[in-house]
């Protein structure tokens, strides 16, 4: 409900948690750390970037992950949402543009580009990303590869932690596999008093099932635009 202050569960992994906890305690409301998913660094990643003509980014994790393995910031990045572009901006590249938030948008934007560059697409990311770009990208007649640069794995609730964490008004979510995660969580204790907020529609999708107070997402995959759910009480 809006001007009252609310206690707002941030379920994405670190370091973003505590950026947006900054923002959501600028808002005048209670931010609630408890990350659903952890990330795990691959041990020696193997980056070959012979015959590569763009990278492609579906996560910030990914392009954290890259830049610290790999002085490359020439090639021109294609980036999932806003918070992945920004993200890829801040690490160094130059040329770095946009998707409307999810892998088959990305793919799409990429395909239609395909005439600009010679070259494979290199998608550095997770062990298990949340969606197969690479996938997408060759049925679209884009040579693609991919980079496993870091594992990212569900976090275990304990019960106690769990039944407090469902105790707060909303819970902001930046990706499908949290969403997943909390969905597991939800089924095990439900909370219909809960509201759930995701960065985008592709976000939200795997809560589709679970019963809660309100499930929204901005128009655009911005988290700027996140926010402003929580006090026009979704």
């Amino acid at each position: 409900m809006a001007g009252r202050r609310q206690r707002i569960w941030i379920t994405r992994t670190q370091p973003g948690a505590d950026t947006t906890a900054e923002r959501v305690r600028a808002m005048g409301h209670e931010a609630i750390i408890a990350p659903l998913l952890a990330v795990h660094a691959v041990e020696n990643p193997e980056i070959n970037l012979r015959g590569v003509a763009a990278l492609a980014f579906t996560s910030a994790n990914g392009v954290r992950a890259f830049a610290e393995h790999c002085g490359e910031r020439e090639l021109r990045v294609f980036a999932v949402g806003a918070a992945t572009a920004q993200a890829a901006r801040a690490a160094g590249f130059r040329t770095v543009l946009s998707a409307d938030g999810d892998v088959e948008a990305l793919a799409e934007g990429i395909a239609a580009r395909r005439g600009q560059m010679r070259g494979a697409v290199l998608h550095p990311g997770a062990a298990e990303p949340a969606g197969d770009l690479a996938g997408a990208l060759e049925k679209h007649g884009v040579e693609a590869r991919r980079a496993i640069l870091y594992e990212t794995g569900p976090v275990k609730l304990s019960e106690s932690q769990a039944l407090s964490l469902i105790g707060v008004d909303a819970a902001l979510l930046h990706s499908p596999r949290a969403a997943k995660v909390l969905a597991g969580v939800l089924k095990a204790h439900p909370a219909p008093n809960l509201k759930a907020f995701g960065l985008s529609k592709a976000v939200m999708k795997p809560l589709a099932r679970t019963p809660l107070a309100a499930k929204a997402f901005p128009p655009f995959p911005l988290e700027a635009a996140l926010l402003n759910l929580i006090d026009r009480g979704a």
